[in-house]
């Protein structure tokens, strides 16, 4: 099954889903499935009140959506729409995009570094690595591409261990 992904086109789209607490809803959802406000705001410390207001605004811009299965009607089951979200760099050229851009950056690297210091069992496969390649615009491209092809043939598999894959790309300064 191909990974889903959302593309974000526009500031306000962009505006709603950089939120830490829209971001830290969506997350949830995609890792963990569906889930009630209520369900959420006890996960995340919040007020059900909070996250249900979040999870509208998620909703309005397409990022959330009613789970298939409601099992009671007086809770409202959420789950996320997507696997994924694309920011295409063009968004920081927009009024404020680039303010936009650098908090879900920084919040996506706080998520890595949480990773990092939550890691400390050693497993197999478990690891990490770097490289250091000099690349053309365009082989860098490719390579993002056949990178993430091989980790769409691995998506929505039912393994045992849940791991979060993070693909780094940085231009090297020194």
């Amino acid at each position: 099954m191909a990974i889903t992904r959302k593309t974000v086109e526009d500031l306000e789209t962009l505006k709603a889903v950089s939120h830490p607490l829209r971001m830290a809803l969506l997350g949830l959802l995609r890792i963990e499935g569906p889930a009630t406000a209520s369900e959420l705001a006890r996960a995340l410390g919040e007020s059900s009140g909070s996250t249900s207001y979040h999870l509208r605004q998620l909703e309005r811009f397409g990022f959330v959506g009613d789970a298939p299965e409601q099992p009671s009607g007086r809770e409202r089951r959420w789950q996320a729409l997507h696997d994924a979200t694309v920011l295409p760099s063009a968004l920081a050229d927009l009024d404020g995009g680039r303010e936009y851009l650098d908090a879900v950056r920084r919040r996506q690297e706080q998520h890595l570094c949480d990773g990092l210091e939550a890691w400390t069992e050693p497993m197999p496969g478990i690891g990490h690595s770097d490289y250091d390649l000099r690349l053309d615009p365009d082989e860098l491209q490719q390579m993002l591409d056949d990178v993430h092809a091989v980790i769409e043939g691995y998506a929505h598999r039912g393994g045992a261990v849940h791991v979060a894959l993070h693909v780094l790309t940085l231009p090297q300064t020194a």
